[in-house]
């Protein structure tokens, strides 16, 4: 087992002649039986990322570290890595048993009844010890999800990477193989990259998460501070669903002026700003609160726009009442989202009352995008991460 640690690794193409940076400058370090998720939108960089730490696709600039040892130039057969593709990328003419010793045939010099030993211990581990005859033809999608993932255990790397592995299966599998993937890396102990485009993977897997927007690293983080303290407005608005509700002010002495509503600040809000003028405001959908009335601090009038229904919880879709005659806004512009509980009963159309409590309002410069204060959270009464 092994440290991995990506110092200003950086990935571009030429495209006649011109420069296409696909990751840039990224600096993680991963420890030893950490479960680090790489998240981020279609396109971000993360799997390139991946790759890089694999050997699939070179370096540009920076180094990849396992240990003490650079491995930019050493081929993927000797980095004592694994990885699980989101395909599975099993051999389909072999059967079981041979997709997961084929790996230790060509690499190593262990004998076939030791790496027979090796393949029936991981296989009854995975659940699959009375698949082993059986091809990838004849096996569900989460049983050749199980081989995938066995025939990278069997080899006892220092690292796994897994580059969505779970994006084919349905929904309730998807949510099982999570707990498993989970109780297994504890397990084993061993330094896993997992690569996804699905916040709740991401928030539900990892010790750390490192959200990844064109090509840049925005924040390496746990998942709960990634939530509550956002390094920027990009991370804000990808993690949480429904995501962050945004509202572009101007500050007006104590006071922020936006489209919609005036918000007033105290004293230790406006040190956090500075001299900052443009500022976004954001808040949680679960931070804002319907109450009776709308004439305390920090409450406004709103018209309930729509209700999502969600069970256990609703989503209402609010809109300002100053914009509701305005035939230049559309709903999508004038609404934000409040998460209440399932059986607090609200209609389309009912005039309500939203209140921003001033403790669980983020502030950001609209300009650069960066954080100037999060949300008031006491981190001794939260709950720890997964392990």
């Amino acid at each position: 087992m092994a440290n991995l640690t990506l110092d200003g690794v950086t990935k571009w193409f030429d495209d006649d002649g011109d420069r296409i940076v696909a990751v840039d400058d990224v600096h993680v370090d991963i420890e030893d039986g950490e479960f680090l998720v790489l998240v981020g939108p279609s396109g971000c960089g993360k799997s390139t990322t991946l790759r890089m730490i694999a050997g699939l696709e070179t370096v540009s600039q920076g180094d990849v570290r396992l240990g003490d040892r650079v491995i930019n130039d050493q081929p993927p057969t000797v980095r004592d890595i694994a990885m699980v593709f989101q395909s599975y990328a099993l051999y389909p003419h072999m059967t079981v048993q041979e997709n997961m010793s084929f790996g230790l045939e060509e690499s190593t010099g262990l004998s076939d009844d030791t790496i027979a030993r090796r393949v029936e211990e991981t296989a009854e581990m995975m659940g699959i010890d009375d698949l082993l005859d059986r091809k990838p033809g004849e096996l569900s999608g989460g049983q050749q999800q199980r081989v995938a993932l066995g025939r990278a255990i069997v080899r006892d790397p220092d690292v796994f990477l897994m580059d969505e592995p779970l994006s084919n299966l349905d929904a309730k599998l998807r949510s099982q193989m999570r707990t498993e993937l989970q109780r297994l890396q504890e397990d084993l102990g061993v330094t896993t990259v997992y690569v996804t485009h699905d916040q709740t993977e991401a928030m539900t897997m990892g010790d750390r998460i490192a959200i990844l927007n064109d090509g840049k690293l925005q924040q390496v983080a746990t998942p709960i501070e990634a939530y509550h303290r956002p390094a920027n407005l990009f991370v804000a608005g990808f993690i949480g669903e429904p995501s962050m509700n945004f509202f572009e002010m101007e500050r007006e002495g104590d006071v922020l002026v936006g489209d919609d509503f005036e918000y007033s600040l105290t004293a230790e809000t406006l040190d956090e700003i500075g001299d900052t003028e443009r500022v976004t405001l954001g808040i949680r959908p679960e931070d804002v609160e319907l109450v009776s009335g709308g004439e305390g601090a920090h409450e406004f009038r709103t018209v309930v726009d729509v209700v999502e229904p969600m069970g256990n919880e609703n989503n209402v879709y609010l809109r300002f009442d100053a914009g509701g005659d305005d035939p230049q806004m559309t709903g999508d512009e004038r609404t934000f989202v409040a998460t209440v509980g399932g059986l607090q009963s609200i209609e389309d159309g009912q005039e309500v009352a939203a209140r921003i409590p001033e403790s669980a309002i983020h502030l950001f410069d609209t300009e650069t995008g960066l954080a100037l204060r999060n949300r008031t959270l006491d981190l001794s009464e939260a709950p720890v991460p997964n392990r």
